[in-house]
């Protein structure tokens, strides 16, 4: 029998029952993802097997870079079987990396294939997977139904046109798929970004700057947007004029990291505001260090496996932010991710400042993002969120992946909940009731994501 059981990752009988009882029937709402809404307009089918489990996919890349594969196999000219026969030699070598379980569960829920991927069935698996991928249901959208997936928020730029989710609106899709607000180009003046993005929003001053990106956020509103995210590598507060900051930027003159931080702190309070009239929920993923490696980045581009964590302080800045955001009325329904682990507590003490409203965990402590959504850093999230706040009301995993066979992660953070919620129970650290059990992991799977998004 396969080692990716009815058990895997349950370590006790109330974890067991956990599992198959309440966290294996929910369905899914994948809240935050980079998935190309193009690929599910289209239903595109996938060639091969290696451009499902490796293209784009720099988690997987990462990995066989360490174990010591050429690039001219991972991102290079090497055929698709050449390129998926690397990874199975360096994939039996990565015990403990959570690549090892998610490549399994892949290759198993997808494809019914219970054995473990090594050199010498490559071939084997390599064949019988793209057989499949050749039949029906094995489309973007047959691999999307696979695991009951409810709703979609992909990651959308505001000038997107959002041809592809209206597309995907009017053609009856049962999967809802809603764009996400993600406008990054538009608040990081600093950047070589910047000036070429504010030609295309075709401004002419910080008014008239404000006033488009309110125009987006009514049309992002209008095709079904619940929520908005923001890539802050630090968490900016100072006070100044942000107009004339974008003034002196849009002259061509270099702004100073103060007036950067200025700029920023004003379109995040407007963009704040913004949030609350639509009762968007706003995103803050903290702390990447991103494109480290000149060369490669000069090669490949972003997104391609040479980012890191970054280490800065966040919690004075964040405090000042998320507070003059409430003492004008503008705290929206936020969720607070910090790629560094040493921030849980930080953010879980954080959010416990602000909750309020009524609104059953209006600020969240975010599911362990990126570096961390692996057993330790799921494990220690969970745990942070739990000796801090009311873990009951989490809205739970998200894929933030550009993959469409990542929905394992989904069950990959419910097992690892049950289990973690299960060994309290039977070391007599939580009653045996099983009305509250049921709903604390019904609501952690499903029902809190779909209650606070208001899907």
């Amino acid at each position: 029998m396969s080692f990716i059981n009815e058990n895997f990752m349950l370590h006790s009988q109330t974890a067991k029952k956990l599992y198959s009882d309440y966290a294996e029937k929910m369905p899914i709402i994948d809240y935050h993802c980079h998935l190309n809404p193009e690929l599910i307009a289209k239903d595109v089918r996938f060639g091969t097997i290696t451009e499902l489990l490796l293209g784009g996919d720099h988690y997987k890349w990462r990995m066989m870079r360490s174990g010591g594969v050429d690039e001219y196999f991972i991102t290079g000219g090497a055929s698709d079987f050449e390129k998926f026969e690397k990874i199975a030699e360096v994939l039996p070598m990565a015990v403990g990396n959570p690549l090892y379980h998610w490549t399994h569960l892949e290759l198993k829920r997808y494809f019914g294939i219970d054995a473990c991927l090594n050199a010498s069935n490559a071939k084997e698996i390599y064949d019988e997977c793209n057989r499949l991928l050749a039949t029906e249901g094995f489309s973007v959208r047959g691999l999307i139904g696979k695991y009951d997936v409810r709703v979609v928020c992909t990651t959308d730029d505001p000038l997107d046109s959002l041809e592809w989710h209206k597309q995907i609106k009017n053609d009856g899709f049962a999967t809802k798929v809603y764009p996400t607000f993600r406008p990054d180009k538009a608040i990081n003046i600093d950047k070589d970004t910047f000036l070429p993005y504010i030609k295309q929003m075709n401004v002419g001053d910080y008014r008239s700057f404000c006033d488009k990106l309110a125009e987006k956020i009514d049309f992002f509103a209008e095709n079904g947007c619940r929520l908005s995210d923001h890539a802050l590598e630090a968490v900016p507060f100072a006070q100044g004029d942000p107009a004339a900051v974008f003034e002196k930027r849009l002259a061509g003159e270099t702004v100073t990291e103060r007036e950067a931080e200025i700029f920023r702190t004003a379109v995040l309070k407007f963009l704040a505001e913004k949030y609350c009239e639509y009762g968007f929920a706003m995103q803050y993923h903290i702390g990447a260090l991103r494109n480290n490696n000149k060369n490669m980045f000069e090669k490949l581009g972003p997104d391609t496996g040479f980012d890191s964590i970054n280490d800065l302080p966040i919690a004075a800045n964040l405090s000042r932010l998320l507070d003059s955001f409430e003492t004008e009325g503008n705290l929206p329904k936020t969720i607070l991710y910090s790629l560094n682990p040493k921030d849980n507590y930080t953010l879980g003490t954080m959010i416990g400042n602000f909750q309020g409203s009524g609104v059953n965990g209006k600020l969240q402590l975010g599911s362990g993002w990126w570096f961390n959504d692996q057993r330790d850093g799921m494990t220690e999230q969970i745990k942070a969120l739990a000796n801090l706040g009311v873990l009951g009301s989490f809205v739970g995993m998200l894929t933030d992946s550009r993959s469409f066979v990542s929905y394992t992660r989904h069950e990959y953070f419910r097992r690892i909940f049950c289990d973690i919620i299960g060994g309290w129970v039977e070391n007599g650290e939580y009653p045996n009731d099983a009305d509250a059990l049921k709903a604390i992991v019904e609501g952690v799977s499903f029902k809190n994501a779909e209650r606070y998004f208001g899907f």
